[in-house]
């Protein structure tokens, strides 16, 4: 079983991007799952979300504490929120950064990403979780980008489908070429 937690704060797509990644799964032919981790948080409070991938039938139920990858929405989370706590050596952290990170715990492949950046030049907003999506899909290859596209597509419509498919695949090419 392949485990992802995503980190991020309210108002980015946390939930969401749990959502689009369970569905990509689900379109490969595979078990997975999606639940978020909140309160009743405001915009800005931390949000955690999980996603579950198999290829057998889920039956946790609990929180991710040992993660096989991490999506950081939000770098300002790491501290205040542990969001690398738990990471298993061997495992990816994905980070919507413009700058590498100082440090990174155990053996991981750690890889930045200016999300924010490409999602304002293609969707028009700050809201990342479309293009660590296709980071993920690049960095993991758990999952594959035209399922990404594909799961997009079933949460969104129209222009705004479409530019966070751009968006994604941007970030897949990115992260495709640093591999």
């Amino acid at each position: 079983m392949f485990q992802v937690r995503i980190h991020g704060r309210g108002g980015q797509g946390v939930v969401t991007a749990a959502e689009m990644l369970s569905i990509a799964a689900f379109l490969e032919k595979k078990y997975s799952q999606a639940f978020p981790s909140f309160g009743s948080e405001r915009t800005g409070a931390p949000v955690v979300a999980f996603c579950r991938i198999s290829d057998r039938e889920i039956r946790l139920r609990e929180p991710i504490l040992e993660p096989n990858a991490l999506i950081v929405q939000d770098k300002t989370v790491i501290e205040s929120s542990h969001a690398l706590d738990g990471i298993l050596e061997g495992g990816y952290v994905l980070v919507n950064s413009s700058i590498p990170l100082s440090s990174c715990p155990k053996n991981v492949s750690l890889r930045c990403i200016d999300a924010t950046g490409i999602a304002l030049e293609y969707v028009g907003r700050p809201i990342p979780n479309a293009v660590l999506l296709g980071g993920f899909a690049a960095l993991t290859s758990v999952i594959k980008i035209d399922s990404v596209i594909d799961a997009i597509k079933t949460k969104f419509s129209g222009a705004i489908a479409e530019k966070n498919i751009s968006a994604a695949q941007v970030a897949y090419e990115k992260i495709s070429g640093e591999n």
